[in-house]
C-alpha cells in the first residue's frame, strides 16, 4: 500500500482508534500494546541473526554478497591480455551479431534491417560456402550450433530460426519473450542474452525455457551482455559496447575473468558509434579464440595472455 496510508494504519488513526476510555481499559490496552511490541521486537531480532538456508543462497545468485561472504573466500577473478596470432579478412558490411566456428568454417549472424544474413565460409580460403539473407522485416542477431542444426536469433521479433546446417534449409521457429542478442550452447542446452544482466537457458529440443541466471561482477549486476560463446565449462560474453570479454560462471552468474582487447582495432575518425567489439568463436583445436566486430575489415586470431592488474 502506499506510504501515507500504511502511517495511518500503524499510527491508529481514523475513527475511534486514538481515544482510550476509562482508566482500566487504558492499562489493559497498554499492557498489550507492551506485550506486542516485545513479541514483535523478538521476531525481528531473531530473524536477523538467522542464517540464510542453503536454498535460500542457491536461489540467489548474488547471495554471497548480501549474506556478507568475505570475497577473499571467492577465486580471484582472472585478467587477460592478448597476443595476436594471425588476422583473416572479414567483410565490412556484415554487422556481426553472432559467431561460431566448427571445422574450418565459420559461421556468422549478422544483423541491421533488410541487410540481415547467415554466412558460412571457409576461413582459410576466404571463400563464401553459403549465405542466407533473412526476410527484410527481421533485425538478425545471435547463433549458436546445435547437433546438425544452427540457430539464429532476432532483435525484436521475438522469433529464432532454426536450419540444416549445412543446406540453411529452414527447419522451423520458435518464440522468446523479450529481445534476443546473444546465443550459446553448452552442449545440452541453449543460453540467450538479451541485453540485462540475465542469461536464459532453453531446452534446445522443445525450446522451453528451462532456467535463467543474473550476471553479476562484484557483487553488482553485469548488463549489455552481447554475442555469446561457451568454452570449457564457463560463458565468454561481449559487454556492449566495451572492449572487454567477461567470462562467467554459468552455475552461479558470477564473473570469475576479463578478457581486455583494448587497441585490438581502432576505427577510423568518425566512424559510426556502433563500429564496436562483437563476435567469439572458439577454435577448439588450438585453444585460440577468433574475435571481431561490427563491419570491422578483420577478424583476429588470438591467444589470451594472463595479466596481474586489473582491467
Amino acid at each position: 500500500m502506499p506510504y501515507q496510508e500504511a502511517a495511518q494504519e500503524r499510527s491508529g488513526s481514523g475513527g475511534r482508534a486514538g481515544t482510550w476510555g476509562e482508566p482500566d481499559v487504558r492499562r489493559d490496552a497498554f499492557r498489550r500494546l507492551v506485550a506486542w511490541f516485545v513479541l514483535w521486537a523478538g521476531l525481528i531480532l531473531s530473524s536477523a541473526q538467522a542464517p540464510a538456508s542453503p536454498q535460500q543462497q542457491d536461489a540467489d545468485p548474488n547471495a554471497a554478497a548480501a549474506t556478507g561472504e568475505p570475497e577473499s573466500e571467492q577465486p580471484p577473478i582472472a585478467y587477460y591480455g592478448y597476443r595476436i596470432i594471425k588476422t583473416y579478412p572479414h567483410d565490412t558490411r556484415n554487422f556481426t551479431q553472432g559467431l561460431v566456428y566448427e571445422d574450418g568454417y565459420l559461421y556468422e549472424g549478422t544483423g541491421l534491417y533488410k541487410q540481415s544474413a547467415l554466412i558460412k565460409r571457409d576461413l582459410e580460403n576466404d571463400r563464401i560456402v553459403k549465405r542466407l539473407r533473412l526476410p527484410d522485416q527481421y533485425f538478425g542477431e545471435g547463433i549458436a550450433l546445435f547437433g546438425e542444426k544452427i540457430i539464429q536469433l532476432t532483435w525484436k521479433s521475438q522469433v529464432a530460426f532454426i536450419y540444416d546446417k549445412t543446406t540453411f534449409r529452414e527447419l522451423g521457429q520458435f518464440t522468446y519473450n523479450g529481445q534476443g542478442w546473444g546465443l550459446t550452447s553448452d552442449g545440452t542446452r541453449l543460453i540467450l542474452s538479451d541485453g540485462t544482466a540475465v542469461l536464459r537457458f532453453f531446452d534446445p529440443n522443445t525450446y522451453a525455457e528451462t532456467s535463467r541466471i543474473r550476471v553479476h561482477h562484484n557483487g553488482r549486476p553485469l548488463r549489455q551482455i552481447n554475442e555469446l560463446e561457451y568454452i570449457d565449462g564457463k560463458i565468454y560474453a561481449n559487454v556492449l559496447p566495451t572492449d572487454y570479454i567477461a567470462i562467467i560462471c554459468p552455475e552461479t552468474g558470477r564473473v570469475t575473468g576479463w578478457i581486455d582487447l583494448t587497441g585490438l582495432y581502432i576505427p577510423p575518425q568518425y566512424s559510426p558509434s556502433n563500429i564496436v567489439l562483437n563476435g567469439i568463436a572458439y577454435i577448439a583445436e588450438t585453444g585460440r579464440l577468433l574475435v571481431t566486430g561490427k563491419c570491422w575489415p578483420k577478424v583476429y586470431e588470438i591467444e589470451l595472455v594472463p595479466q596481474t592488474a586489473d582491467p
